[in-house]
């Protein structure tokens, strides 16, 4: 598929929806496809990016005539965006809506992995995806504590929910948060796309937990959010820091556009539930007339054609969602200890005794026994004799096997790290899944 060879089914101007379209059916809850759930909530976070970057080039525009071509199409992705987001339905927990979230960062970031070419790409990719592993982990342990659901009754088996590398190791100095650019011009397409979906899906949670965390009553439930939204910031910085900061706006502007008619596509093609799959097909559509506004006017005002930027137009695999549990074992048997030194990943045990990460974790976090994240795991364990987990074997960490003691030193405290080779783990890891 090559979206520049479609033809645009309407005019920009004829694109828009009325009330009635705009407010489309919510999905159950409960019997809804997990992976149903994780397209809305990504497509509705993609929509958000599509949106304020549009706002934020109209903001750096000097000229009127190119702003009101912005306009026109920005006004029919907030449209797209209200739709998407119009189909979670109302009784659905923020809680509940959470574990979507977590489940979609893990899933996503997995598939993404897997398929990208670029070594230091992927590392990224594999680095983040253990923590998000970990928040998946502490928001289900709140859920059962706080909703008495497990939530498996949300995820339907599709992924483990098991202790990652722990939260309270995530916060480290801001400079270390900042990762090596690719260069969208020369960068594989897979690269670039993943850069761009990555960062407005972790945007969307940082702003989802950033907007929702003080409406939660007070106590460990609120706080759960304050700590994992600040990560989630960190998490924002990571994998914005992949994108090419040497694009124009307009070369910027015609990406998004590539990446949200990739994404629709791929989501139209593997779309399990008949009425969601015709608004992927309908948004697809609308895209595809973005594409080639963007294209148009990248042409018109810096004589750049779009080949230049996206060589052959054609989408690499798509976006298929599954179930990537041994992929996430296999990354936490052999990267639960890292933690970032600059632009690179590091083990913790071979960082300098004095490096800033201890020092900016230290006064981060405080007491141990008030870290949000450990307290929510000590709660539930207090009221229910053992954590909550979702599991196919043991984990392949012996340090985050115990159920009645939470591990507050993984990847944090140096010394601490797990007592297993890493071949041994893979080892154990691979014997757990085939068990």
């Amino acid at each position: 598929m090559n979206p520049f060879d479609q033809k645009p089914a309407k005019a920009i101007e004829d694109m828009a929806l009325d009330w009635k379209d705009l407010s489309p059916r919510p999905y159950k809850k409960l019997d809804t496809d997990p992976y149903t759930k994780a397209r809305i909530i990504l497509m509705n976070g993609i929509e958000v990016e599509a949106v304020m970057f549009d706002h934020n080039f109209n903001r750096n525009c000097e000229d009127n005539d190119l702003r009101r071509e912005l306009a026109l199409v920005r006004r029919i992705e907030a449209g797209q965006q209200k739709q998407v987001n119009w189909l979670s339905p109302s009784d659905e927990t923020p809680l509940e809506t959470t574990i979507g979230y977590e489940q979609l960062a893990v899933d996503l970031t997995a598939w993404l992995a897997m398929h990208e070419p670029d070594a230091y790409a992927k590392a990224c990719m594999d680095f983040a995806l253990l923590e998000d592993f970990d928040h998946l982990y502490r928001y289900a342990n709140l859920l059962k504590m706080d909703e008495d659901l497990p939530a498996h009754q949300l995820v339907q088996d599709t992924i483990e929910i098991t202790p990652g590398r722990p939260t309270i190791a995530h916060h480290r100095h801001p400079i270390d948060s900042v990762r090596a650019p690719r260069n969208a011009k020369t960068a594989d397409i897979r690269t670039t796309l993943g850069a761009l979906i990555l960062t407005a899906g972790e945007q969307q949670t940082m702003n989802y937990y950033m907007n929702l965390g003080n409406t939660q009553p007070e106590g460990v439930a609120r706080d759960l959010y304050l700590e994992i939204g600040m990560v989630e910031e960190e998490h924002v910085t990571h994998y914005g820091a992949l994108l090419d900061p040497s694009c124009t706006w307009l070369e910027n502007l015609l990406l998004r556009e590539y990446m949200e008619t990739y994404l629709y596509y791929s989501f139209y093609e593997t779309e399990v539930d008949p009425y969601v799959k015709k608004i992927w097909e309908r948004n697809f559509e609308q895209e595809v007339a973005h594409l080639h506004k963007a294209a148009e006017l990248l042409q018109k005002r810096e004589g750049m054609e779009w080949q230049q930027l996206i060589p052959s137009g054609e989408f690499p695999e798509l976006l298929d969602f599954h179930p990537t549990k041994d992929y996430v074992r296999e990354v936490l048997a052999e990267q639960a200890t890292l933690t970032a030194r600059e632009e690179e990943f590091v083990e913790v045990d071979d960082l300098p005794n004095d490096f800033r990460f201890f020092t900016w974790n230290a006064q981060v976090n405080g007491r141990v026994q008030d870290v949000p994240s450990h307290r929510v795991i000590r709660e539930a364990q207090k009221k229910d004799g053992r954590d909550y987990r979702l599991e196919d074997g043991e984990s392949p960490i012996r340090e985050l096997r115990s159920r009645t003691e939470d591990n507050t030193k993984l990847g944090r405290i140096q010394g601490a790290g797990h007592d297993l080779g890493k071949d041994a783990a893979r080892e154990e890891s691979k014997e757990a899944v085939l068990a």
